[in-house]
């Protein structure tokens, strides 16, 4: 069958992203024997002639649409970015009577409210390796697609749970002729790497359980450094790790780095670490293997605040991985996520404190927590009735401590103004 895959995705927020998680789909649609076009509409200069011109001349069996982001996670400005991919799906509607399947780290967080929203013919919340092929195949032989796992039909929701596939060497890792025209369109291509899936540490705002689960899941190191010297061999020199955290575990971010010194592959990269179990011996490895920047997620200077996010780490412990990366010269981004449950004026002040204490490279700002479906955050939300129980989150609602609503923005824009290092702030 000739399947069609759309990356709807078309913004251009901070670095440009590549559409890694549909080529994994389209590799392992092509494995099942059939022929597969991926479209990746954020690296065309005129999206829809490109869609319209594949749709008539290629006819697909099935048109799969990623979407990846729901909106820009801005509270101030909020960006509902689905009316984007809602113009895609009733494009592909008029061009093709090919059912219409949607997929990605985005939907899979509203399966039944993103089906809903964009009115496609059916959805699948999960991994869509394991299962998109076995839903080509039900709909090819005229069998139920409702047995397949993780598939959201309209008005009947998932009736399968989803699968995380243990083995992730199960799946074949996209050809690089996959994402290589895409990622060669942009001025400083960084490319995507995904050596995990999943993330144990359950932070109370966090999306990732509903996407990838709560057990960490891996390639083999081996896999990943020879998919990333295909890509040197193309002339691509910059990554950038996706995972959820690089350091967990620890054993496995330490041997791939290992793996990546022995290969000599000259390669320049970026990750986000967990402010915990890193020590002197990984970030000196992850330095010769060519990492240039770090991301610390540390949130907050809060102890009581880290508590109340059901963060695991204490402000100690951020202060002394800091160090390490600086004193490996590697770069540090920080990430201050305030406002959330419990912030005072006093936390937030301990938070800024604590940030110049770091001498970062860069710190991002973050005012106001985005609320997800099924997380702490949101039944708390709902228990001082920021949002009514029968609200299904698609559209962005978030959560700002009531005292602080009109204290908060204000103070965050003129701390920012007297810093002498990089701040970049939203919400």
């Amino acid at each position: 069958m000739n399947i069609l895959l759309v990356s709807a995705n078309i913004e251009q927020m901070d670095t440009p992203v590549q559409p890694l998680g549909l080529a994994r789909v389209a590799a392992a649609t092509r494995e099942a024997g059939h022929e597969v076009v991926l479209v990746d509409l954020k690296s065309e200069a005129e999206p829809r002639a490109v869609l319209e011109e594949v749709v008539t001349g290629f006819r697909p069996g099935v048109i799969g649409i990623s979407v990846r982001n729901i909106d820009d996670q801005v509270m101030a400005t909020p960006t509902f970015l689905l009316d984007q991919a809602k113009e895609v799906v009733a494009l592909c509607r008029d061009l093709s009577g090919a059912p219409i399947v949607l997929g990605g780290a985005g939907y899979s967080i509203f399966p039944e409210s993103a089906l809903d929203y964009l009115q496609a013919d059916m959805g699948i919340q999960g991994e869509g390796e394991a299962v998109f092929p076995a839903l080509i195949e039900a709909l090819a032989s005229g069998g139920d697609p409702s047995k397949v796992p993780g598939l959201c039909l309209p008005g009947v929701g998932v009736r399968q749970e989803r699968i995380f596939t243990h083995e992730l060497d199960a799946f074949p890792l996209p050809d690089v002729s996959l994402m290589c025209s895409s990622a060669q369109k942009d001025e400083e291509p960084w490319i995507p790497v995904q050596t995990r899936r999943g993330c144990p540490l359950k932070c109370s705002y966090c999306s990732t359980p509903a996407i990838e689960g709560t057990v960490i899941r891996q390639h083999s190191p081996d896999v990943i450094v020879e998919w990333i010297r295909r890509w040197v061999a193309e002339g691509f020199e910059q990554f950038f790790f996706v995972d959820n955290v690089f350091n967990l575990p620890l054993s496995y971010a330490k041997k791939l780095c290992r793996k990546l010194i022995n290969r000599r592959l000259d390669i320049r990269w970026w990750s986000i670490v967990y402010p915990k179990e890193v020590d002197e011996e990984l970030v000196g490895l992850m330095a010769k293997a060519g990492c240039l920047q770090v991301g610390l997620g540390f949130e907050s200077g809060s102890e009581p605040i880290l508590r109340s996010l059901n963060k695991g780490f204490t402000v100690d412990e951020v202060r002394k991985v800091s160090e390490l990366f600086a004193e490996h010269a590697i770069q540090r981004m920080g990430f201050l996520l305030l406002g959330g449950p419990g912030e005072t004026k006093g936390s937030v002040e301990e938070s800024f404190d604590v940030a110049d204490s770091l001498n970062l490279d860069l710190l991002r700002v973050t005012t106001g927590v985005r609320i997800y479906p099924d997380t702490p955050l949101a039944e708390r939300a709902v228990d001082e009735g920021v949002i009514s129980p029968r609200c299904d989150l698609l559209h962005p609602c978030f959560y700002l401590a009531k005292e602080l609503e009109d204290w908060l923005p204000q103070t965050v824009r003129e701390w920012k103004a007297t810093r002498s290092y990089p701040v970049v702030c939203s919400g």
